[in-house]
């Protein structure tokens, strides 16, 4: 198991840490409010990813391979969920001092990984790689790389946060926030266009 653990966090490293749906919306989050705001919307995206990747690894591919429609409809609207992001950054002004502006919450999260086309391709392609053939420890395996796999997500959102904050850090006056913003939301815009054509 230790070797399928080393082996799984080489392979998941290149796929967790670039940029993607989940690592903009935090890096987003991170340059808007901070890291510590984000940590509602972290723990919901990734309790939803070790349930969802659990169920995948149950068998959820197989449903997934009867019904392929339901896989466009899940791609389509998570594009959609994330250009509705892109276009709620694109209006945003000042980091810190909007009245209305309030950091992604729990459900958020959980939404954003539901939606999220690119992980489920992820999840499956990390099973079809990574879990035995056999029986008898099949589902210690799941249980395994399920942790691993969200353990490992956690950890390159809250960078993407951290990298978010940082950069906001240099961008608090009003024209130069909405600059950020501008750029995170058309980063995201992209993102959503990238997963809806792929």
């Amino acid at each position: 198991m230790t070797q399928i653990s080393l082996a799984l966090i080489v392979f998941l490293f290149p796929l967790a840490y670039s940029p993607g749906p989940g690592n903009m919306f935090f890096a987003a989050n991170g340059a808007r409010f901070g890291l510590m705001a984000t940590l509602r919307a972290n723990l919901g995206y990734h309790l939803a990813t070790w349930l969802v990747t659990l169920a995948i690894g149950l068998g959820f591919v197989t449903a997934l391979d009867r019904y392929p429609n339901g896989f466009l409809i899940l791609k389509a609207a998570g594009s959609l969920y994330v250009l509705w992001l892109a276009w709620k950054l694109f209006r945003s002004g000042i980091l810190q001092d909007s009245e209305t502006a309030r950091p992604a919450s729990f459900w958020d999260g959980a939404t954003l990984l539901v939606l999220n086309p690119k992980a489920y391709v992820i999840i499956a392609l990390m099973f079809t790689q990574f879990l035995p053939k056999s029986d008898t420890t099949k589902m210690i395996a799941v249980l395994l790389i399920t942790t691993v796999f969200t353990l490992n997500n956690f950890i390159a959102f809250l960078v993407w946060t951290l990298i978010g904050d940082q950069i906001a850090s240099r961008f608090r006056s009003p024209d130069s926030a909405r600059r950020l913003n501008t750029l995170f939301g058309a980063m995201l815009a992209l993102v959503a266009l990238w997963m809806l054509v792929n």
